[in-house]
């Protein structure tokens, strides 16, 4: 192994936790994500003559786990939606806690919107990729990107009913019960 290939296995381990964040994303579920993870970094490794060593290797590796993902999904030619959640609901328990009840009511909001806006929000918001990485990664326009980045966090206000600092944690009410 020399210090190319060194190099290149200390950059794609680096970059196995946002990987493995945006598999979670894609998939929604844990053992998919590390599925779909372990394909991502197979590929990457098998074909690592076509990257340019000091090029953004997390956006090339981020590609990757797109168009795998998106090519496993049309394989299975299907998809379980769950718009109501009913199914959903039956396989969690409800939890005790106000972040997490918060983070389930964000979920339901986030699994609401397109595709293309769910992709924008984690690759800029959760990920950290620029506007211009985000649509190289996505093969769309700047403008694209960032008219999805707008448009998905405003419909995500409109269903949560946020609408500034105060509508964050609990409400006045359970404050209210948590003091006294």
């Amino acid at each position: 192994m020399g210090t190319e290939d060194t190099s290149f296995k200390e950059e794609l381990l680096a970059c196995m936790p946002p990987l493995r964040a945006f598999a979670v994303s894609l998939t929604g579920r844990q053992e998919k994500a590390d599925d779909l993870l372990q394909e991502t970094m197979l590929k990457a490794w098998a074909k690592q003559d076509r990257y340019t060593m000091g090029t953004n290797l997390k956006a090339w590796l981020f590609t990757i786990m797109r168009n795998e993902f998106y090519s496993q999904m049309r394989r299975k030619n299907r998809i379980v939606e769950d718009p109501t959640g009913a199914f959903t609901e039956r396989l969690s328990t409800n939890p005790s806690q106000f972040g997490v009840l918060d983070l389930q009511d964000f979920k339901r909001a986030f699994d609401t919107l397109p595709a293309d806006q769910r992709e924008a929000l984690i690759l800029v918001g959760a990920s950290g990729f620029s506007y211009d990485e985000a649509a190289e990664i996505c093969h769309c326009a700047l403008g694209t990107m960032k008219s999805r980045v707008s448009r998905a966090r405003m419909r995500l206000q409109e269903l949560l009913k946020v609408d500034g600092a105060a509508d964050y944690g609990p409400d006045k009410v359970s404050t209210q019960v948590l003091v006294a």
